[in-house]
């Protein structure tokens, strides 16, 4: 099977859209002349589509590489603040920690006096028993 070049397409469809006779406005241009401005045209179009193809590729690809940029930018400034409020929230934790640390310490210490105390108004009543026992 024949493949059919676009040249050779573009030139038989310039030839059959202009026909076989010399064009009525330029009586000096022939049928393979205007098929050969016409397929001059046709490339000169496609050339001319192609370039504002490839502009338009090129700003929206600088476009994405903008926008890429100040995503990048912005995701840093949220982990920067992430990790600025999380240090502040460990801090404040590790303060609280030590704070009832501290209040558990200080609970201790009146427990144990508490204990004592009781312990030694016990040990007085039981002396006091043996006492009144003993008379």
């Amino acid at each position: 099977m024949k493949k059919i070049t676009i040249p050779a397409l573009m030139l038989a469809v310039a030839m059959v859209a202009t026909g076989c006779k010399k064009a009525d406005d330029n009586p000096n241009m022939g049928p393979a002349q205007e098929a050969g401005a016409a397929i001059d045209n046709a490339g000169a179009n496609t050339a001319a589509a192609a370039r504002e193809g490839a502009e338009r590729v090129d700003a929206a690809t600088d476009r994405a590489a903008a926008n890429m940029e100040n995503a990048a930018e912005r995701a840093g400034e949220n982990i920067d603040q992430a990790t600025d409020r999380a240090g502040e929230k460990m801090r404040e934790a590790g303060a609280e920690v030590r704070q009832e640390s501290r209040e558990a310490g200080q609970n201790i210490k009146e427990g144990a006096s508490d204990a004592t105390a009781a312990t030694g108004r016990a040990v007085e009543r039981a002396g006091e028993k043996i006492q009144d026992a003993s008379k």
